[in-house]
């Protein structure tokens, strides 16, 4: 939340019992709270994400999304959060071994970092997608996670890929955030035991 009108009052809670609050917690790396915003009269409620990109509201009505950790952003009452297991095909991609589960008929906002594009498949149609790229898909869309090439090629850069297979729209983010952490570490300064710190930024950025 970045901030609201007087009107609104929160509640936090654990939503769907403790056992489900745990579930979201420890297996999907999400809070295990979840704040309910209400509209006492007309107001308004302003969120957005850690990183920097885009925010998407996505309509269920009675569709099931599975969402990637970290992507879930906020979700109307009626839609209900679970976890589901996402199997050893998940376990080498460094995103996680659980997806939330999100089912009803109301609305999921899903937020990424840089842009989120969403992409429909047709019966049998494959797409292939950078692990580190997925926001969210449709149930309906079948997946596993494999090598970008050979091991030699995947060990030494380029990472592991996610295959999908329709029919279904899954939704992909247009930067990579461990891409960003990266970045960000090679900046780093090295020290040299003695104290003497070097900049974060050359002199020529």
């Amino acid at each position: 939340m970045v901030s609201m009108s007087e009107t609104i009052k929160v509640e936090t809670g654990v939503r769907g019992g403790v056992l489900s609050g745990l579930k979201r917690s420890v297996l999907g790396g999400e809070s295990f709270f979840i704040e309910t915003f209400t509209a006492q009269s007309a107001g308004e409620v302003t969120m957005a994400p850690s990183l920097p990109g885009d925010i998407m509201p996505i309509e269920l009505q009675g569709r099931t999304l599975l969402v990637q950790s970290g992507s879930f952003l906020a979700a109307t009452t009626d839609v209900e959060i679970d976890t589901k297991w996402g199997g050893a095909k998940t376990f080498f991609s460094g995103e996680g071994l659980i997806m939330l589960r999100c089912t009803g008929m109301g609305t999921v906002f899903v937020a990424s970092y840089g842009a989120i594009h969403p992409i429909d498949l047709a019966d049998g149609e494959r797409y292939t997608v950078d692990t580190g790229h997925m926001v969210a898909f449709d149930e309906s869309v079948s997946y596993e996670v494999g090598q970008a090439g050979s091991w030699k090629s995947t060990l030494f850069g380029e990472g592991l890929v996610c295959k999908l297979t329709g029919p279904g729209r899954f939704y992909l983010q247009t930067r990579n955030p461990i891409g960003l952490v990266d970045w960000v570490a090679s900046r780093l300064p090295k020290g040299d035991g003695k104290g003497a710190g070097v900049s974060l930024f050359d002199s020529s950025d």
